[in-house]
């Protein structure tokens, strides 16, 4: 949409860019955030980064990341941070960070599934483990910015170390998702968290909520008749009230040979 709304024309990519003159002198913070959401122009290195996003992204969602809406949103939100302090150095600075919050993605993905076989456009078959280092081969023949590449394959070594490695060599499992994330999710009744501490709000993705009428004018609540209206009823049929719903039939039972 960003890429689309430039296109025609109707903003200046400038005004969303990440400037921390900008956010501190002139309090514009939204720059830390929409820096995210600008892929560049149309262009084939936009092409392939939507590509790597819609398909790597969406394995991990549903890979190591299924049922866990939380954590995976936990990790896009430590990429960004991670990204942000990053470029808070000069000689590491970009105006536009979707790229590398892209390649941290793509990093995760390929430590999850080390052994999956990769093809890149059907000529080069390489294992998951190598592909970040691929697709930075393929930036620099592209001419892209191997910079941003870097430092996004940086944030996602730095959460699959604190994520995984370490906690596999010993070390205390601290990384947890935070409390917050785990409330946004569940505000939000999007996706699904097995080990979430706060419970989903019921209320969250429903647009309406009133009272269910049936076809012929009664609510949903008075199709069933009430306790008195089935005495009078079974008074009226010369029958006692059925106490057990389900049964069709209640009498005296005879065996086959009459007795």
């Amino acid at each position: 949409m960003a890429t689309s709304a430039l296109y025609l024309g109707l903003y200046d990519p400038w005004n969303i860019a990440l400037s921390y003159q900008d956010v501190f002198k002139r309090f514009q913070v939204w720059r830390l955030i929409t820096n995210f959401f600008f892929l560049g122009p149309f262009s084939p290195i936009f092409a392939f980064r939507l590509i790597m996003i819609a398909r790597y992204g969406v394995l991990l969602e549903r890979g190591p990341f299924d049922k866990r809406t939380a954590d995976y949103v936990w990790m896009l939100i430590f990429g960004a941070l991670s990204l942000l302090v990053m470029a808070a150095i000069p000689f590491l600075w970009a105006p536009f960070m979707a790229g590398s919050l892209v390649f941290m993605i793509v990093y995760v993905w390929s430590r999850e599934f080390p052994n999956a076989q990769i093809s890149i456009y059907g000529v080069v078959t390489l294992k998951g483990f190598y592909l970040p280092w691929a697709l930075l081969a393929l930036d620099l023949i592209f001419g892209a910015s191997l910079m941003e590449d870097i430092i996004g394959m940086v944030a996602g070594h730095l959460y699959y170390f604190l994520t995984v490695l370490h906690p596999l060599a010993g070390g205390k499992y601290l990384f947890k998702t935070p409390l917050w994330v785990h409330k946004l999710v569940a505000f939000w009744g999007k996706g699904i968290q097995v080990d979430s501490p706060v419970q989903r709000d019921p209320s969250a993705g429903v647009a309406f909520r009133g009272q269910s009428y049936r076809l012929n004018g009664n609510r949903a609540q008075a199709s069933r008749p009430s306790e008195q209206e089935q005495k009078k009823q079974a008074n009226s049929s010369g029958s006692q009230p059925n106490s057990g719903d389900g049964v069709a039939f209640r009498g005296k039972s005879h065996r086959l040979n009459g007795h």
